[in-house]
């Protein structure tokens, strides 16, 4: 029996939205996987490129790339040293306090997300942007980054 504190039960849209987000939070980033992998570079290893590429002098702090790119502290040092090893990023102590790392976009890192960039962009448009009606974009986007803004926030 229902209380006066359960939720109101979802409606048919509000069902088919929350079904299909399950199965695209689950479908999407497979589908972007295997566009990215001619590329040399997974879609994580890309955003971490393009937010370093955007940062001025290509340098982040790495609890702020971590954030950026929706990655724990320890996920973002994976990926980071992965790059490292590739010639892609260094890692440097910050320079205010010394007690956190920076990340620094290397012109190698530059040159490999330039050449993935055509990639990523037409799996955008493939795998999203084509199946969205162009007049709901906008709303559709603000929608979204309020939902990710909350899931964010400490």
């Amino acid at each position: 029996m229902a209380s006066d504190t359960d939720p109101p039960a979802l409606t048919p849209d509000e069902l088919l939205l929350w079904r299909s987000l399950g199965r695209l939070v689950h479908a999407l980033p497979r589908a972007l996987e295997e566009d990215m992998a001619r590329t040399g570079v997974t879609m994580t290893e890309f955003a971490v490129l393009l937010l370093l590429s955007e940062a001025p002098d290509r340098r982040m702090r790495m609890s702020a790339l971590a954030a950026g790119a929706g990655l724990t502290p320890s996920r973002i040092t994976r990926v980071v040293d992965g790059l490292s090893h590739h010639g892609m990023v260094r890692k440097e102590r910050h320079g205010n306090d010394g007690r956190g790392s920076d990340a620094v976009l290397t012109d190698t890192g530059l040159r490999t997300m330039a050449s993935a960039q055509a990639t990523h962009l037409a799996s955008a448009r493939r795998r999203v942007l084509d199946h969205v009606p162009e007049h709901l974009v906008p709303d559709l986007a603000q929608a979204l980054a309020g939902i990710t803004e909350a899931l964010c926030r400490p």
